[in-house]
């Protein structure tokens, strides 16, 4: 019932119509692209400010109740958007999104971690993420499909209601994952905060795994946001851009799927998994012909395995009873390096083609692999 609830959770929390429309409907409001980028910017912050807070307050009260607020916020911001769309409401909306990511974020892993460890099974937590990931991915797949045709019969009314729903559903599956914590197991908000803080900054091998985790799960994540500019500049055809960023998703969805199989790998095989990433990455980056995105699906297959590792390599780590707590601050620093990749990629590309500026970007995962190779000899 576990597993199944966890697959259902991660492929509705994706499963959001107005995703790959909203940046139309910002449009269509009026919104200049300096305005919608303020919004993306209230997002970012909202969700660094309330990321460990949140952890925190998943360790004191219930992972399962937060796992329900968070869509709910999200949910909430969707029907603002499509029944009063205006710059404020728009502003307010990604303001309960990052409050609602921030809920989600930490209390997921650790339930998940928690829940299988009590019955012994905490070896499947890889395969469990892997697959929870991938149906993630699929389920903003099949949004995106869906998105034009609704957009085309009903509007923005009937794709901001089917978000609404999605939301809602999402919400609802967290009420009947299971959650054997009881609130007096864990000691009050502030003394969870200060042991959460303590473990991540005072424990080499938990801080250690936690740079992994924002590292490793950053730099991929931005670089994939600038796919579409890579697909145009090696001569793909804007209409056939959707293509390569299907073949993309298919490369990472495959990646997920190793993940159970990849956990009996020895350690020291991840920093070579790294690596080989980082030069298909390159290589295909750097090609200048559409055959290239294979190299980079692939690459990308090999930073969502490798990410996975990281969160099981975090969690194997974690102790006591901030689980929740340790991992947000696992997402505060992934969110930190994202917005680094954001600015480094804006600065390069000014001076340099998006390959070349993929094919430097991909240079840390380099280090990153010799520094987890030191660590765990």
């Amino acid at each position: 019932m576990l597993v199944i609830t966890l697959y259902a959770y991660a492929f509705l929390s994706e499963f959001v119509l107005l995703y790959p429309v909203y940046a139309l409907l910002f449009a269509d409001t009026g919104l200049s692209v300096a305005q919608t980028s303020t919004l993306f910017v209230i997002w970012s912050v909202t969700g660094m400010v309330l990321e460990i807070p949140s952890g925190a307050w998943a360790d004191t009260v219930s992972r399962r109740l937060l796992l329900c607020l968070g869509p709910l916020l999200i949910g909430l911001g969707f029907a603002m958007w499509t029944l009063f769309p205006a710059y404020w409401v728009f502003a307010a909306g990604f303001v309960l999104w990052g409050a609602g990511e921030a809920l989600v974020s930490g209390s997921y892993e650790a339930l998940a971690y928690e829940e299988l460890a009590r019955s012994g099974q905490e070896g499947r937590y890889a395969g469990v993420m892997g697959r929870a990931t991938s149906l993630g991915l699929a389920g903003s797949a099949t949004a995106i499909a869906l998105a034009s045709p609704a957009l085309a019969v009903g509007g923005y009314p009937l794709v901001g209601a089917a978000s609404v729903l999605a939301c809602v559903l999402c919400a609802a599956t967290a009420l009947t994952l299971p959650e054997h914590r009881t609130r007096g197991e864990a000691p009050g908000y502030l003394a969870v905060l200060r042991e959460g803080l303590a473990l991540a900054r005072g424990d080499r091998r938990v801080l250690r795994a936690v740079l992994l985790v924002a590292f490793v799960t950053a730099v991929w994540g931005a670089l994939e946001e600038y796919v579409p500019y890579l697909a145009v500049e090696t001569g793909v055809a804007r209409a056939a851009v959707p293509v390569v960023i299907l073949l993309v998703w298919v490369g990472a969805t495959v990646g997920g799927l190793l993940a159970g199989p990849a956990e009996r790998l020895p350690a020291r095989a991840y920093g070579p998994l790294l690596v080989l990433a980082a030069l298909a990455m390159a290589g295909g980056a750097l090609s200048g012909s559409p055959a290239g995105f294979v190299a980079v699906a692939l690459a990308f297959g090999a930073f969502q395995l490798a990410q996975v590792l990281a969160d099981v390599r975090l969690q194997a780590r974690i102790s006591g009873p901030a689980r929740a707590t340790v991992t947000s601050v696992a997402g505060l620093g992934t969110n930190v390096v994202t917005v680094g990749v954001f600015a480094a990629y804006g600065a390069a590309s000014s001076y340099v083609p998006h390959g070349v500026t993929f094919a430097l970007l991909t240079l840390p995962y380099v280090l990153v692999a010799l520094l987890t190779r030191s660590a765990d000899q």
